[in-house]
């Protein structure tokens, strides 16, 4: 399975293509987009739009893993953030591709173990997992951070793997879950 993850800004969108090969996970690419500075916002949207259906285009993959909107520093840069996501999942859409929208802090935990982990840890945690020679940019490892824990999630699934409930609610259930990701990429 063929998994492209994207990490939406209007200054920087992340991405990465990750390929589950039975219990092994391969890179692909990974890297940024960035719209010309200085643009109009208009013309940023349409840049990620048109580089996104390329991607897609290029990449075919079977499962699209787009990170959900945080809050942001102010409201004016959450809506920005938001039409920017908004434009990839448009192109996602009119593409056909299945997509799956995780949180920042899912995709940490299950990267890192830590849901509220720093981005050096998730650019680290990255670069092991894929056995990178070169730690990716912040962005493309938010990407990639994201397509690991979609192949992850499905490889466990397609082995009849599931999710455990242990005694602590959903909170520790998402640390149990994760905590088994971790430890099964770094042996």
């Amino acid at each position: 399975m063929r998994i492209l993850g994207i990490d939406p800004g209007s200054v920087a969108t992340g991405y990465g293509v990750v390929e589950r090969h039975g219990p092994e996970t391969a890179h692909l690419a990974h890297g940024t987009l960035r719209p010309p500075r200085g643009g109009e916002l208009p013309a940023r949207l349409a840049f990620l739009h048109r580089e996104v259906a390329r991607l897609v285009a290029l990449h075919r993959p079977d499962l699209v893993a787009v990170e959900r909107v945080f809050a942001g520093k102010s409201v004016r840069s959450a809506l920005v953030l938001g039409q920017a996501r908004g434009a990839v999942l448009a192109a996602l859409a009119a593409a056909g591709v299945p997509i799956r929208e995780l949180t920042p802090q899912h995709v940490k935990l299950a990267v890192t173990g830590e849901g509220a982990a720093q981005k050096s840890q998730v650019q680290a945690m990255v670069r092991r997992l894929l056995r990178l020679t070169e730690l990716p940019a912040r962005d493309a490892a938010d990407a990639l951070a994201a397509a690991l824990c979609c192949a992850e999630e499905g490889r466990l699934g397609a082995l009849g793997v599931r999710r455990s409930r242990p005694r602590g609610g959903v909170a520790a259930s998402r640390r149990a879950w994760s905590a088994r990701i971790v430890m099964r990429r770094s042996r």
